[in-house]
């Protein structure tokens, strides 16, 4: 049982790191053609922007093993792909204004993510037998909801601080109010509302197992990356 159990995650650990690896150049080689292009036409603001994003993108998977703890797949991939969408389409592409619908959708999914990682840090600390302290399903939760908030919170505050230090436009003009107000608080339901979503699942699934007296994913997703978790 303990060498099926050992082969299953192995295999999943497997697939989790041959698709990181996969994406990653995928990404990167779509960021070098444009940077190439935003060179070609001199536009030295956007290619500055492109290539520090490829350098935050590959950071993790160039210097791996150098972070102390190691950075899950999984996480990587997820902080990638929104970077990707957000500030490379989103920014460079100028997919902000070309979809109206973009930004919103950006800012659902990060508000689910977010809650995501608040729910799965306080989670597994909550259910790790070295740890003494025991949490309700809904304190979780609440606490899923409010990471999620407060991130996104910042986020809005990094937008209106570029806007007025470099003269961006990160802080889109909606409805006819160019002050960028009635874009940040739109921003800030959306997020309210993914992490909402993301902090009842949660609810729901520490219930469920507590119940059953199974962990599922959260526990193959510790055994895979035994280090984080150490005492």
């Amino acid at each position: 049982m303990w060498k099926f159990k050992q082969a299953e995650l192995s295999e999943s650990g497997w697939i989790a790191s041959r698709l990181h690896f996969v994406l990653m150049v995928v990404l990167e080689l779509v960021m070098l053609g444009e940077l190439v292009i935003l060179i070609g036409v001199e536009r030295w603001l956007p290619a500055f922007v492109t290539m520090g994003l490829m350098g935050v993108i590959a950071a993790p998977v160039i210097f791996k093993g150098r972070f102390g703890v190691p950075i899950p797949s999984e996480l990587h991939i997820f902080a990638a792909l929104f970077i990707f969408a957000t500030l490379f389409l989103g920014e460079v592409q100028g997919f902000y204004h070309r979809l109206w619908w973009w930004d919103l959708a950006l800012h659902g999914t990060s508000g689910v993510l977010l809650g995501l990682l608040g729910f799965l840090f306080v989670y597994l600390v909550n259910e790790n037998e070295l740890v003494d302290v025991s949490m309700r399903p809904s304190f979780v939760a609440l606490f899923a909801f409010f990471f999620a908030v407060g991130m996104g919170t910042i986020w809005e505050i990094f937008e209106f601080a570029m806007d007025r230090m470099f003269g961006l436009d990160m802080q889109k003009a909606m409805f006819g109010d160019p002050s960028g107000l009635t874009d940040t608080m739109w921003d800030l339901i959306v997020d309210m509302c993914g992490a909402a979503i993301m902090a009842g699942l949660g609810w729901l699934y520490m219930r469920r197992a507590r119940h059953e007296r199974t962990d599922h994913w959260l526990r193959r997703f510790v055994e895979r990356y035994p280090n984080l978790f150490a005492d």
